[in-house]
């Protein structure tokens, strides 16, 4: 609803080896001009002040696209890997509960399943693949 059905073929027919994001905005700079020279908009200081709005946005536009552009590197991928299993292991042998007044010869650690830590840990690996 934004473009008429001519501008649309239009977009679709430029041919662009990356995002063709800034076409409205050099179809808005074109008619802002025209509209400053048919006298719809009344100052230059107006004129002004919508194109560095529109600058601005299409900055933040550009931005954004570099962030796309620019993938994550291996290493952090690596890093939080790391991170989770450690973290998995540590509660894992961390969350036991010995109950010392109890004596038992030989038993260091409980022989029980830790549903809650197991499952922080599937979901903590599951954020990770994704």
């Amino acid at each position: 609803g934004f473009m008429t059905k001519y501008e649309r073929k239009l977009f679709d027919d430029l041919k662009s080896p990356h995002l063709k994001y800034w076409v409205p905005f050099v179809w808005f700079g074109n008619l802002a001009s025209k509209a400053r020279k048919e006298g719809r908009i009344r100052d230059s200081v107006d004129l002004q002040t919508l194109m560095n709005e529109m600058n601005k946005y299409r900055s933040w536009c550009s931005l954004l696209f570099g962030y796309d552009w620019v993938g994550i590197p291996l290493v952090y991928t690596q890093v939080v890997t790391l991170a989770v299993y450690t973290f998995f292991f540590a509660c894992l042998i961390g969350r036991q509960f010995l109950d010392t007044d109890q004596g038992y010869q030989g038993h260091d650690l409980d022989l029980y399943i830790p549903i809650f830590t197991l499952l922080q840990f599937f979901f903590y690996a599951g954020w990770l693949k994704v």
